[in-house]
């Protein structure tokens, strides 16, 4: 699975974000593009210790079983649950929130394993930081997939 610090990631991101407009519609799910950007863009803060995702009951039950598959190859599945802090459902300007994924995705990527949060997932718990670069292109890629970018 491609990881958010390998080299060419972040140029593959950066490029499927550039492909969407405001105008772009979702394959499935009802986040519009700003949405769903603006979500993107809040786990990558989770991810980089910039924001706290709490850990869910759920998630301290669940999670363990669910672990294998987030790391794997295979892909989201479509319309799983979203951890509260991560939902989106005020409208979000597109030009702001395409803006600041990338800035965020850029941080990120260039700020390799180091720059990791060191704060267990909301879900799967403690992660290393090469299970958070995975985890975090396998949620981009789902969420640009969604959009068809």
């Amino acid at each position: 699975m491609k990881s958010m610090f390998e080299k060419g990631t972040l140029e593959e991101v950066t490029s499927r974000v550039g492909a969407l407009t405001p105008r772009t519609a979702p394959l499935w799910g009802k986040m519009s593009v700003a949405q769903m950007l603006a979500h993107c863009a809040i786990t990558l803060e989770v991810a980089s210790g910039k924001r706290v995702a709490r850990r869910l009951l759920i998630g301290r039950l669940i999670g363990p079983f669910f672990r294998k598959r987030y790391f794997d190859d295979s892909e989201f599945t479509r319309h799983s649950p979203t951890h509260p802090t991560f939902v989106v459902a005020d409208e979000r300007d597109f030009t702001a929130e395409k803006e600041r994924v990338l800035r965020l995705a850029r941080e990120y990527a260039l700020g390799g394993e180091a720059g990791c949060t060191t704060r267990p997932h909301a879900f799967f718990g403690t992660l290393t930081p090469a299970e958070w670069g995975i985890g975090m292109y396998k949620h981009l890629d789902h969420h640009l997939r969604q959009f068809g970018a």
